[in-house]
C-alpha cells in the first residue's frame, strides 16, 4: 500500500473506497509489522541523488510516507489518498513524530481526470495502490508527466492479502485459509484485473525505463510480534464479511471459531501464526 478492504483483500494498502476506521486500523498494523521490510525497500531504491520532493500516491495511513521521511531527512512528502480518515490519521502521526512541516496531505481520486497540483517530485512512491486504478495506463502517464526528468517511480505491490495460519490449521477444517483466499480471489478478479500484474510492460508503455525490479519474501512470526495476531483477526473478520454468502457452512463455522476472541481457538490465542506474503518492487525512471 495499504494492503484489507471490504470489497477486496488483495493487500493491506487499500485506500480506494472504504473510509472506515477498521480498514485504517489494519493499515496501521501493517505499517507497524512490516516497518523493517518497508525500510529495506526504501534503502534498495536505485536513486542517483537523495530526493527532495516526494509524492506518495495512495498513501493510506502513512506507512510509506514515514519510511521515506526517515530514509531521506531533507525530503518533503506530498501524501495523496482518496480517504479523509486515512489522511487524518497520517497528519496525527506526523504531528506526534514532529515532522508535520515536512508533510502535505492531499485528498484526491487518482482515477479522476485532472489531478490537483502535486508539484514536481523527483521520487513518486505507490505502494499497494496501483492495482486499484480502473485506468492504470492513464495514471502511469500522469506520474510520468509529474516527475522531473531523471526522476524515479517506485511501484510496490503485494502478492495478496497475507496468510497467517499453518497449512494444517485449523485442526477441524485444515486448509481453511487457502479456501478463503480462493473465494476472495474469484470475487476480485472481475473488478481488480490488475492485481498481481507485471507492471514492467505497463511502465514501459507509459514512457518509463524500468531500471530494476525485485521480489521480497516477507515472513514475520507471531511469537516475535504480538501485532500479528491482531492483524490476522482484523483481516479475517473483513474477509468473512465478503465471503459469508459463498463459503461452505462448515468453513464459515470454523472461521467463526477463529474469530471468537473469547474462545481458546481464537487466532489471538494461537502461538503458531506467521504473517506471510511477497512484495514486488519496480523502479522506473523518467528518462
Amino acid at each position: 500500500m495499504t494492503h484489507a478492504h471490504p470489497h477486496h483483500h488483495a493487500s493491506p494498502g487499500h485506500h480506494h473506497q472504504d473510509t472506515t476506521g477498521g480498514q485504517a486500523d489494519l493499515l496501521d498494523l501493517d505499517a507497524e509489522i512490516l516497518a523493517d521490510h518497508t525500510a529495506s525497500v526504501t534503502a534498495w531504491l536505485p536513486l542517483e541523488n537523495a530526493p527532495r520532493r516526494i509524492v506518495d500516491l495512495g498513501c493510506g495511513t502513512g506507512a510509506g510516507t514515514f519510511a521515506l521521511l526517515d530514509r531521506f531527512p531533507d525530503a518533503h512528502v506530498t501524501a495523496v489518498d482518496s480517504s479523509s480518515e486515512h489522511l487524518r490519521r497520517l497528519r496525527t502521526k506526523a504531528c506526534a513524530r514532529g515532522v508535520e512541516q515536512r508533510v502535505r496531505t492531499v485528498q484526491a481520486d487518482l482515477d479522476a481526470v485532472g489531478w490537483p497540483a502535486l508539484g514536481s517530485p523527483d521520487l513518486v512512491w505507490a505502494s499497494a495502490s496501483m492495482h486499484h486504478m480502473s485506468r492504470p495506463d492513464r495514471v502511469l502517464r500522469g506520474v510520468h508527466d509529474l516527475l522531473v526528468p531523471g526522476g524515479l517511480f517506485a511501484v510496490v505491490e503485494l502478492s495478496g492479502f497475507p496468510r497467517f495460519l499453518p497449512p494444517g490449521a485449523p485442526e477441524d477444517r485444515p486448509g481453511l485459509e487457502e479456501r478463503l483466499h480462493a473465494v476472495t480471489d474469484r470475487m476480485q478478479a472481475a473488478h481488480l484485473p490488475h492485481r498481481g500484474a507485471d507492471w514492467a510492460p505497463l511502465l514501459a508503455d507509459a514512457g518509463f525505463t524500468v531500471e530494476d525490479h525485485r521480489t521480497l519474501t516477507v515472513s514475520v512470526e507471531g511469537s516475535r510480534d504480538t501485532a500479528v495476531g491482531r492483524y490476522a483477526l482484523g483481516g479475517l473478520q473483513r474477509m468473512r464479511g465478503a465471503v459469508a454468502g459463498t463459503l461452505a457452512r462448515e468453513d464459515l463455522a470454523a472461521l467463526d471459531r477463529l474469530l471468537d476472541t473469547d474462545s481458546p481457538h481464537s487466532v489471538l490465542h494461537r502461538d503458531d501464526l506467521t504473517l506471510r506474503t511477497q512484495r514486488t518492487i519496480w523502479a522506473a525512471r523518467r528518462t
